[in-house]
């Protein structure tokens, strides 16, 4: 689009010069190398003729197509072909994964039977998911739970150190200071 507006900037010209600071910004590209690449892309696929400059003060020429209008209705033509279609690489080499976790529970029951499964009591699965109910499946407020399950046994490793704190003595003076003080000593 960046390209067709600057023909028409130029009256559409047979052959134009461009300059590459103006288009990538009309065309909103900030790189370089990405500009480059669609116009050699536009280039291989015929729908415009880059000549590219590499003089620094004179820009690269590109010869657009003329679209003219016709009187008649343009029609499709099913036609048969002895050659054998080609098809895009494009996502050829993308990963596939198409494992069916389950994101959320469907009712309270599924988190009781994980934490039974787990040996935990009925109680802690309801704490689990109340609270996360009540904060719409969400970690920290912003990300949403991918897998609930992972999250239920992370609840439990965190309730196991939440006992394990529970059951060490606190101490009434944790800066284990005494009453009667002598100002006279260095600290």
């Amino acid at each position: 689009m960046a390209l067709f507006q600057y023909w028409n900037i130029n009256r559409f010209p047979e052959v134009f010069f461009i300059n590459r600071e103006e288009v990538m910004q009309m065309a909103k590209i900030g790189s370089k190398a990405t500009y480059h690449r669609c116009l050699r892309n536009l280039d291989d696929w015929k729908y415009i003729l880059y000549l590219p400059s590499h003089n620094p003060y004179k820009g690269s020429q590109i010869k657009m197509l003329i679209f003219s209008t016709t009187s008649e209705q343009v029609m499709n033509k099913p036609e048969t072909a002895n050659e054998q279609a080609l098809v895009s690489n494009t996502n050829l080499f993308k990963q596939i994964t198409n494992k069916k976790k389950p994101k959320l529970p469907k009712n309270k029951i599924d988190v009781i039977d994980f934490f039974k499964n787990k040996k935990w009591p009925a109680s802690e699965a309801l704490k689990f998911y109340n609270h996360y109910e009540g904060i719409g499946w969400k970690l920290g407020g912003k990300i949403k739970i991918e897998n609930w399950q992972a999250t239920a046994e992370n609840w439990m490793l965190k309730a196991n150190e939440i006992e394990t704190l529970k059951k060490v003595p606190q101490n009434a003076d944790n800066l284990q200071t005494c009453k009667v003080k002598d100002y006279d000593q260095p600290l």
